[in-house]
Formats: C-alpha cells, sequence, structure tokens
C-alpha cells in the first residue's frame, strides 16, 4: 500500500466505454480512486451504490470517484448500466495499477490463502499527492467516511 504525502502513480487504462484515462487528466481536482475486488459482487455493489448516492456531494467538493478492478471493460458497463452509476470505472486486468498501488495481496478466506484485491480507496490531492490511503475498508461505510475527509 502507498504511504500518504506521497506521488500517485500515473496511470492509462481504459473504461468501461472504451475512453483512455489517466490520472494526470485530473489534475486541479481531487480524486478519489477505489479499488475493488469484482463487479456485481455484493459489497462491490454496495459500495459503488454508496458512491453513486453521494456523487453529488464529491462533485460539489470538485472530487471525481474513479473506481478500479481487475474486470474487463464489458463487464464493467453492464455494471454501469445496472446500477446507474455515473462515475468512472477502470479495467485494469493485467494488474499493472492495481499492483503499482500495492493493493494485490495475498488474502484468506475460510483457511484458503489466494491473492487478490483489498479493497483500498485513496484520496488524491489537485497536485497528484496522496492526502489519504485507507485499507481494507468497510464497503458501506467507505464513500461516506472518504466524503467526510474532503
Amino acid at each position: 500500500m502507498l504511504k500518504e504525502g506521497t506521488p500517485a502513480p500515473d496511470f492509462s487504462l481504459p473504461d468501461q466505454n472504451g475512453v483512455t484515462r489517466r490520472l494526470s487528466d485530473f489534475r486541479g481536482r481531487k480524486v478519489v480512486l477505489y479499488f475493488y475486488p469484482k463487479d456485481m459482487t455484493s459489497g462491490c455493489s454496495a459500495q459503488a451504490c454508496s458512491f453513486r448516492d453521494l456523487y453529488p456531494l464529491f462533485r460539489e467538493k470538485d472530487a471525481e470517484v474513479i473506481g478500479v478492478s481487475r474486470d474487463s471493460v464489458a463487464s464493467h458497463k453492464k455494471f454501469e448500466e445496472k446500477y446507474g452509476l455515473p462515475f468512472i470505472l477502470l479495467s485494469d486486468p493485467g494488474l499493472d495499477v492495481i499492483k503499482a498501488y500495492g493493493v494485490w495481496q495475498e488474502k484468506k478466506l475460510y483457511g484458503k490463502t489466494s491473492f487478490g484485491v483489498v479493497r483500498t480507496t485513496y484520496l488524491i490531492d489537485e497536485n497528484g499527492v496522496i492526502l489519504k490511503a485507507a485499507e481494507k475498508v468497510r464497503a458501506a461505510d467507505n464513500p461516506k467516511d472518504t466524503l467526510g475527509l474532503i
């Protein structure tokens, strides 16, 4: 996991519409960059819907919300359409950005060990510096908690 006060790594990934997005495109605005395990799962859907419901308040604070997972562009499009998500979802099947941000970690579930995305949220300032890094966040509470930090 990256530390607060360090520069956020720039990236180039396709969004749910196939448009290439870079973190540097959002300089001058705060960015809520959240990493989640999988589209259409209960926890990830709850988190996305909470970000959706609070999205106007993030925009009032001139902050952009961006979700990142391993899922494909097509999966993200279905996720967006099913839940009416107004923010950007980035596809990182090669794990380049997920690993650069330190969220690809060993996980244990029911006694089995595997690697996966640890639900993590970064608040990045207007200059691309990490203001807050929150690891292993609770899906339902994360959007409200993050909004309170801006």
